[in-house]
């Protein structure tokens, strides 16, 4: 997909959100976007996207914003398990980590553990698995995730409704 500006989405995902051109968002929160993982092959991966592209770090962001930021990961966080664990009975928990190794802006992903993963990284960082998770085309996000991505929403629309979090939520 291309951007009104005519670049691919993928070259500058926070403006693309921005712009409302970037597939992956699904919810805009307090201070980011909600989005799914270009990879699925732990199903319900997500990545929380800072909402100025110009911010590398949290520390960068003002505290106001910062601790909104870091409430949408949580908010992100909880949304993503309350999905995983209804979709999937083998679901263990969520890893929050804020990285910012190789993307230079601020992010943070969301990852769902399960107990079907292998039993040489079940209990370690997702980032042991093997490099061709991340490329291999069948753990591409694609229209198969469609209900993962459905209830991911659902759950962090009920949990701002619910008046749980403080995000304000837009679709």
């Amino acid at each position: 997909m291309t951007t009104e500006t005519g670049t691919e989405w993928r070259e500058d995902r926070i403006q693309s959100a921005l712009s409302g051109e970037n597939p992956m968002v699904m919810r805009r929160l307090r201070a980011g976007f909600a989005a799914l993982g270009d990879v699925q092959f732990l199903p319900g991966y997500s990545v929380l996207l800072v909402d100025d592209p110009h911010v590398e770090r949290l520390s960068e962001l003002p505290k106001a914003k910062r601790s909104a930021f870091l409430a949408d990961m949580d908010l992100l966080g909880e949304a993503v398990e309350r999905a995983c664990r209804s979709l999937d009975p083998e679901f263990r928990r969520v890893n929050l980590e804020i990285l910012g190794n190789t993307d230079g802006f601020l992010h943070a992903h969301v990852w769902p553990r399960f107990e079907w993963e292998p039993a040489d990284l079940v209990h370690k960082p997702v980032w042991l698995y093997p490099r061709e998770n991340w490329q291999d085309q069948r753990h591409a996000l694609a229209p198969r995730h469609d209900t993962l991505r459905a209830a991911v929403t659902e759950e962090i629309d009920r949990l701002t409704r619910d008046g749980r979090r403080g995000a304000r939520c837009h679709g």
